[in-house]
């Protein structure tokens, strides 16, 4: 496995999601080793949610990112294509909220390619919005059984592993009766992930267009 570092310094993380849980499910390992990093500022844009969700979900983006910046609005849950033009606007404005502190380094966003329609929009509208920053483009385990072959890991330790799928449930209550929601689905998921880049655990993500400088000069 080839490694890249990201650049010493503070870093800005942007985490794009269609629901409540989507970010904290899909890069929950990510976040507390970014919290272990220091030094990484994190806002949590989500843009559907009734408030008992969005209550969870701004409790969860505090106990993974502490000091998270949380960003909601209120689209219709299941609809979000019915209202492109709507949700292409809230995502600029977010774009031209975030610009006075500067840009955004990374961003992470659902797959272009992922089966839910919500995400599905989600993921193709990011690129438009946040054209240079790195994208990683997350995955959701679901009914729909759309899981695809990744390009990036991000290995979780043990520790990490576990504390992401505790404070999952701890979080998120309104979610935990939901057949598909348990430590084994979670911790399952990431375990292959980890075999597939020599971790114990990993989450994995999609890259479809990143710059490697090699110190050429070039500008």
């Amino acid at each position: 496995m080839i490694g890249l570092v990201p650049p010493q310094g503070p870093l800005r993380v942007l985490c794009v999601a269609a629901h409540p849980d989507d970010v904290e499910i899909a890069c929950g390992g990510t976040l507390l080793a970014l919290a272990a990093r220091g030094g990484v500022q994190v806002v949590v844009a989500t843009l559907t949610g009734t408030p008992e969700r969005c209550a969870e979900a701004e409790g969860a983006a505090q106990a993974f990112s502490p000091g998270a910046t949380s960003r909601f609005w209120s689209f219709p849950d299941g609809r979000l294509p019915e209202h492109w033009g709507a949700v292409k606007d809230a995502l600029e404005r977010l774009a031209r909220d975030l610009e006075p502190e500067g840009r955004v380094d990374l961003v992470l966003a659902p797959s272009p390619q992922d089966a839910h329609q919500d995400h599905r929009l989600v993921g193709e509208l990011v690129p438009t919005v946040w054209r240079d920053a790195l994208v990683l483009e997350y995955e959701i385990p679901k009914w729909d059984g759309d899981l695809r072959r990744v390009t990036t890991y991000v290995p979780v330790g043990r520790e990490d592993a576990r504390r992401k799928v505790e404070l999952l449930s701890k979080h998120y209550p309104s979610q935990t009766a939901r057949d598909w929601w348990d430590d084994e689905t979670f911790l399952g998921l990431m375990r292959l992930r980890g075999m597939e880049c020599r971790s114990a655990y990993a989450e994995g993500y999609t890259v479809r267009k990143q710059r490697l400088d090699l110190g050429s000069g070039a500008p």
